[in-house]
């Protein structure tokens, strides 16, 4: 079998190839992240829908995404078309994707009367599993990686699939804030109203995913034609006997406790406990994107000259230490911007750090695995570990709503629960700390020899 890794060390860096693969992340990530930071601020404060009924709805699209991955990434291994083996399964969902985001931001453009919170609830039920079993497709997307790039080039694809990535996290966070929050104000004022500018984004956003993830399916070379040595069973019983490769996807989950509380309380954080202006989270918005860019730079050289597994335990670290940082909200200001700053700041280093690791991880996981039994099977290692990792999202999305059902402490109006995240998710780091620093191989001795 020919694969990428065959291929001289000395090759060029392919920079327009690493581009062309990086640019869905863009869109992929302005829509999952309005989707994760943005729809429970959206339905809670917005649509009125309890917050309860709400993380319910979140906590069932974590297990869908964790049958989706682990199915299209299991299948891609072994499905072999005129396409190749991942392409079909982008040109296939990426379109569902997209109408089921317009569909579960904007509940209205279908039901008669979102006063109706029962209609309400399941309508955001049915879509939130749609929508989040429809990213599954990125499974086989991403196993690509594995095929396209040599092992010495994939820290520069990941920082750069990274760098699409947090242009469109930053663009994202611009909308949560200036649109998606706003929007949230409105139709809290008419529950039956769509904002125009809500209208047009949501759409807009969803046509462009479709067009950059079929850029790319048709400008990107097909994967070299493999012998499958192994059916689908078989190729999942071996990757369940890497003990390693469990360890890892353990890892993975243990962490996702802390990045879903994350990434679902951080703009709810800045609107609800912070209660910055709209000039405020102007001021932020361009401190996250600058934040985001040096950082991605800084953990990408690191990780180049320290390793992974020494600079994945900093980033663990560094999020334990950084986050009671949501203590600061009790202290009465007059203004909250400068801790919206340095929060936001924390923040973009924090996931910045962690973003760069999965896309790397597993492609090398696959990798060493190849080594041993002569079959890459990128897809099934990235899938089954997504059952893990959503599977703690899932629960971590139920734990939360009891954290937020915590009653405030005057003279707060909100819950504590606001602001007590924090230091949960340095706890949880600390743990992935300890537990990575003792069980898991991320640097492998061939790896050296590249």
């Amino acid at each position: 079998m020919t694969t990428p890794n065959e291929i001289s060390k000395d090759t060029a860096f392919p920079q327009g190839k690493a581009v062309l693969f990086g640019l869905p992340r863009f869109s992929t990530s302005v829509l999952l992240g309005i989707e994760s930071f943005a729809i429970f601020t959206l339905y809670v404060l917005g649509y009125g829908l309890d917050a309860g009924l709400t993380l319910f709805s979140i906590a069932a699209g974590y297990l869908s995404v964790a049958a989706s991955q682990f199915l299209m990434g299991w299948l891609s291994d072994h499905v072999q078309t005129s396409l190749g083996h991942r392409k079909p399964f982008i040109l296939i969902f990426a379109p569902l994707l997209a109408i089921s985001f317009v569909f579960l931001i904007l509940p209205r453009l279908v039901l008669p009367d979102l006063n109706d919170k029962a209609s309400l609830f399941a309508w955001m039920l049915i879509w939130d599993v749609i929508f989040r079993a429809s990213y599954g497709f990125t499974t086989p997307y991403q196993s690509w990686m594995a095929e396209l790039f040599v092992t010495k080039d994939r820290p520069r694809v990941s920082q750069i699939q990274n760098v699409f990535n947090y242009i469109g996290n930053g663009l994202m966070a611009l909308l949560s804030m200036l649109i998606f929050t706003q929007a949230a104000t409105e139709i809290a004022a008419d529950v039956n109203n769509i904002p125009a500018v809500l209208l047009w984004v949501t759409v807009i956003f969803a046509i462009i995913l479709v067009a950059f993830y079929y850029l790319t399916a048709f400008f990107l070379p097909i994967e070299p034609k493999r012998e499958i040595r192994n059916d689908t069973i078989q190729s999942l019983k071996i990757a369940v006997k890497n003990k390693n490769y469990l360890l890892i996807t353990l890892m993975q989950g243990i962490s996702g406790f802390g990045w879903s509380i994350m990434t679902t309380l951080m703009l709810t954080y800045t609107k609800l406990v912070l209660d910055l202006t709209t000039m405020e989270y102007l001021v932020v918005s361009v401190c996250l994107l600058l934040g985001i860019f040096i950082f991605l730079q800084v953990w990408r050289v690191f990780i180049e000259r320290k390793g992974k597994k020494t600079m994945l335990l900093r980033v663990f670290l560094a999020g334990a230490i950084f986050m009671p940082v949501t203590f600061l909200g009790m202290i009465p200001m007059s203004s909250y911007l400068v801790i919206g700053i340095i929060f936001i700041l924390g923040i973009g280093a924090i996931l910045g750090g962690w973003y760069l690791f999965p896309y790397i991880i597993y492609a090398d996981v696959a990798e060493d695995d190849d080594k041993g039994t002569g079959e890459l099977r990128a897809g099934t290692y990235i899938g089954f570990s997504s059952i893990i990792l959503n599977i703690f999202q899932a629960v971590a999305a139920l734990l939360l709503s009891l954290v937020l059902a915590l009653p405030p402490l005057a003279p707060m109006t909100y819950s504590f629960g606001y602001i007590l995240w924090g230091p949960i998710v340095s706890i949880i780091l600390l743990i992935s700390w300890i537990f990575t620093k003792k069980f898991v191989t991320l640097d492998f001795a061939w790896e050296s020899k590249r």
